[in-house]
């Protein structure tokens, strides 16, 4: 068996270099697959007609002259917002992603904020710069404390198991997944998150962005959290309303937050979250080290050799829910 691939690179923000390997590596491991590399959508209109599988942002008007596409590969884990179009949802073609190569990167990030916001070492780090010797002994014991993971996933599930090796109570919530994974206590379904709320010292999102999790954090959500407790966020930036949180950090209502992702993105030098002294921030930069361009192209290479034999794929989307 044999197929027509599109490379696309346009919109996925992998270099030309990392599919001018995949090119390389499949030819070798994949036998008959034909394989067209296009920098630009517009270099792709001619060529997607005659494709059964694609990798890339197959916006709508690529994908209106799809004639024989079955499977598209997503850039991604989390796409951006309106990858999965109309069209797109309600056909037949099989979407994929790349969720799964992130879990020890993005757990070990979430353990980072864990770790430092327990310690005070926010604040620590700023009276270092300002030569300031202040000896703040007030410490969270993590034994004693409580974390809420929100989006059991692979890197939710990660996290958590750290966050009970440092002794901590773990509780869950998630549409999916519905027996605790290693170190777990309670899983419960979305629609208890403001029940759960209340009883957690550190609330660490990992949820992917859904039709459901847009703005899910809002200042009502804040305000139900313990006023000592810590917000992470890992996962999405557009799970959370910005200014909701920046309110509930000047009012008060949580007692500091851990962010990687944001709502927008580059995070714009005048936000005032980059002034508050009760704040931890990294620019997206969670999911990076070692081995994601090996692990990308393993699972790509996979599930090509899978669509050609007419093996299940892996990571198999749920369109509606684009994850």
């Amino acid at each position: 068996m044999s197929f027509r691939l599109l490379l696309l690179e346009e919109g996925t923000g992998q270099p030309e270099s990392l599919l001018k390997s995949w090119s390389r590596i499949l030819k070798e491991r994949v036998p008959g697959i034909d394989i067209v590399t296009c920098k630009t959508v517009s270099d792709a209109l001619e060529i997607i007609p005659e494709c059964e599988a694609a990798f890339g942002d197959i916006v709508p008007e690529l994908f209106a002259r799809a004639r024989k596409l079955r499977w598209i590969m997503a850039p991604h884990a989390g796409p951006r917002a309106g990858y999965y179009h109309e069209k797109l949802v309600n056909s037949n073609v099989v979407v994929t992603n790349f969720r799964g190569i992130y879990n020890d990167h993005l757990s070990i990030h979430a353990m980072m904020f864990v770790l430092a916001l327990a310690k005070n070492l926010h604040l620590h780090v700023k009276n270092q710069a300002a030569h300031n010797w202040e000896q703040n002994r007030a410490a969270i014991h993590l034994p004693d404390a409580t974390a809420l993971v929100v989006g059991l996933g692979a890197i939710g599930a990660e996290t958590a198991r750290l966050c009970s090796e440092f002794g901590m109570t773990v509780i869950g919530t998630d549409p999916r997944v519905s027996s605790p994974p290693p170190g777990v206590s309670e899983v419960h379904t979305p629609d208890a998150l403001d029940e759960v709320l209340p009883g957690a010292d550190f609330v660490i999102a990992t949820v992917p962005e859904t039709p459901q999790t847009q703005g899910l954090f809002t200042f009502g959500k804040f305000k139900k959290m313990k006023k000592t407790a810590f917000f992470i966020n890992i996962g999405r930036g557009k799970t959370v309303v910005l200014d909701d949180l920046v309110r509930a950090l000047r009012e008060g209502e949580i007692r500091g937050a851990g962010l990687d992702v944001f709502e927008i993105e580059p995070l714009p030098a005048d936000h005032p979250l980059w002034d508050m002294p009760n704040v931890l921030m990294t620019p997206h930069v969670g999911a990076a080290g070692p081995h994601i361009d090996e692990r990308r192209t393993d699972l790509f290479v996979e599930n090509c050799r899978r669509f050609n034999t007419g093996e299940e794929l892996l990571n198999i989307v749920d369109k509606a829910n684009w994850f």
